[in-house]
């Protein structure tokens, strides 16, 4: 019983490690809503210019949707399944921010998840 103490603390020790790469997931994802928010870019989807509140809103219910699905365990996932496109017409979305060129989201997402992560 007494070497199965030390096992036991550190598996209690471990725990947090390992749930880790979900919180670093929503973290991230989180960030990414809130750099879209502050950014004063405008954010294009089918065809029409919205505000960056109103992205991020309408970003905030796709990850929701997908999140109940499993399929948005990484900040990858989420650009790729939902920042990137409309899942209704299949067009890009597009960013427009003041003093730059229109890009398509899905890069301008990765550049910021870039800055998150410091690199």
């Amino acid at each position: 019983m007494k070497r199965l103490l030390p096992l036991a603390v550190l598996l209690a020790a471990a725990m947090p490690a390992l749930a880790a790469p979900g919180t670093t997931a929503q973290r991230e994802i989180a960030g990414l809503m809130q750099v879209l928010e502050q950014s004063g870019c405008r954010f294009q989807r089918n065809g029409r210019w919205h505000g960056a509140a109103e992205a991020r809103a309408h970003l905030q219910r796709k990850y929701d949707y997908l999140r109940k699905r499993e399929l948005a365990g990484s900040a990858e996932q989420f650009i790729d399944n939902a920042a990137s496109r409309s899942s209704l017409s299949g067009k890009p979305y597009r960013v427009a921010c003041p003093g730059r060129s229109e890009q398509d989201a899905a890069p301008w997402f990765r550049q910021q998840l870039a800055g998150l992560r410091g690199h």
